[in-house]
């Protein structure tokens, strides 16, 4: 009986994920085109920026971001740490990262079925590699846009107590709980909260779950 029910509730999920992304991508298609003329024109190289990340169970996908660094960024400078103030950061990058709007290609891999609406933010392999029985409970739920975690803190928070705050959301995962998340991340896009973690040793991971997302 909970296996069908569990069952429902994730075909309702699925239904309400491509209800909010379809028309998302329609809607926002027109200004990441012009993102995407002004990225290419500040700085060589493609407008999307894409890395392999770890999804539901930690099957491995391609994620989609607008890139918001100069090409290469991971090879020279602090590496995959990013910093605030970086200089790597382009100008529109910054305008991208202050508002999230480098999330915005994410909105594909929803409709492609990678990704949800609300859920952890998707990891780099190597970092779910280094995970405990207990850490790997967050990939019980697709990876999402926003998540429990980015609405309390998002990168300013320490790397242990992100996965704790997921894993409090696969455990009390509900529809209201979503509804909560999106009121909240409309609010932390707006203020700007937690983009950043302080110094380079606590560093945020250039595309990986430790980035200002």
């Amino acid at each position: 009986m909970n296996a069908h029910r569990n069952e429902g509730k994730n075909r309702t999920r699925r239904a309400l994920d491509l209800l909010i992304a379809v028309p998302a991508v329609i809607v926002t298609a027109p200004a990441v085109a012009v993102l995407a003329w002004r990225i290419r024109r500040e700085s060589p190289g493609g407008a999307l920026y894409t890395q392999v990340r770890s999804g539901l169970e930690g099957e491995p996908f391609e994620i989609y971001k607008l890139r918001t660094m100069v090409k290469d960024a991971e090879f020279f400078g602090a590496g995959l740490a990013v910093l605030e103030g970086d200089s790597r950061i382009t100008p529109t990058g910054a305008l991208l990262r202050r508002y999230s709007l480098d999330e915005l290609p994410n909105l594909w891999n929803v409709v492609r079925g990678e990704m949800a609406i609300v859920g952890p933010r998707p990891t780099l392999p190597a970092q779910v590699e280094q995970y405990n029985d207990h850490e790997r409970r967050r990939l019980a739920v697709p990876p999402g846009i926003t998540g429990w975690a980015q609405v309390n803190g998002r990168a300013s928070l320490p790397w242990s107590e992100r996965i704790e705050l997921d894993i409090w959301y696969v455990e009390h995962r509900s529809l209201w709980l979503d509804l909560r998340i999106l009121a909240r991340t409309v609010r932390m896009v707006i203020t700007g909260h937690g983009l950043y973690h302080e110094d380079e040793t606590g560093g945020v991971d250039l595309g990986g779950q430790q980035t200002k997302t």
